[in-house]
């Protein structure tokens, strides 16, 4: 039944299989009172989402994981999970449920930011970042790590040396920490350009992820599914059918899709990546 399931999830809603990856990206999973960024799920509606997931014959895994397991026959069934900024309550609120669905992820932690503070978001909550013991327990646990670059800043207008730090510094930071390579990095804001994918491919990280379609979309620039606290179980199967008809039938030509007419920035997100 669970085979069937997940056969009729792959050919119809489009998680699990098809053209592009489903990657849901995800931030905080913690109780809260106030949130206008709209980077926190509480530990009620996450749970939810994964026995969603679980329900429908989808297992949640870390995007290296589910790219290895596209170049063959395994893919399906699959949907990557990952979590950016590295906060500290992935330990307390989301570990255990991936945990108990045998559910894995990908989390990008902030290399200079291990131990403190989101201070990069003013206008939002203030939450602790995980600590490189934290960062340890993560990998020990089997989640994948990946690096979202050292203090959370925009690329694009990074200088050529601040830009390779970004990236090579920071991987050498959660590496030493984690104790695993680092294959995948998460760009700051979503914020991508054609510059600064080149520059995480020549770093020699195996896949990036994005967050919006665009003209420089590519294994390192993957967009995401933003997943928040609104999201009830009809809303994923809406953003679900929305993945399958935007890449398996509105879009022919593989991942080199056109750019929506008007490219977002970070400023018109919900939310701070």
């Amino acid at each position: 039944m669970a085979q069937a399931t997940a056969n009729f999830v792959q050919r119809h809603v489009g998680w699990g299989g098809g053209t592009m990856p489903a990657i849901l990206m995800y931030h905080s999973v913690s109780p809260y009172s106030g949130d206008p960024r709209g980077i926190t799920v509480s530990p009620a509606r996450f749970r939810q989402q994964m026995a969603w997931l679980r329900a429908r014959g989808l297992r949640g895994v870390g995007v290296a994981e589910l790219l290895a397991a596209r170049t063959g026959a395994g893919a399906a069934g699959l949907v990557g999970l990952t979590f950016d900024d590295g906060y500290a309550d992935f330990m307390l609120y989301a570990l255990p449920v991936l945990a108990r669905y045998g559910f894995a992820a990908t989390v990008f932690p902030l290399a200079a930011r291990l131990g403190g503070v989101n201070t990069w978001d003013p206008a939002g909550p203030r939450k602790p970042l995980m600590t490189a013991r934290q960062v340890r327990q993560a990998a020990d646990a089997g989640m994948e790590i990946g690096s979202h670059g050292l203090r959370h800043v925009s690329l694009p207008s990074a200088s050529g040396a601040a830009l390779t730090a970004e990236l090579e510094n920071s991987r050498a930071v959660l590496q030493a920490a984690s104790g695993q390579p680092v294959a995948g990095f998460c760009y700051p804001y979503g914020d991508a350009n054609p510059r600064v994918v080149a520059a995480v491919r020549t770093a020699g990280y195996s896949y990036g992820c994005a967050i919006w379609r665009g003209e420089h979309t590519s294994q390192h620039a993957l967009p995401r599914i933003y997943i928040g606290e609104p999201d009830s179980t009809w809303r994923l199967w809406a953003k679900a059918v929305k993945h399958r008809l935007t890449w398996d039938y509105a879009v022919r030509s593989g991942w080199q899709a056109r750019p929506p007419a008007a490219t977002p920035t970070a400023s018109s997100f919900p939310h701070s990546a």
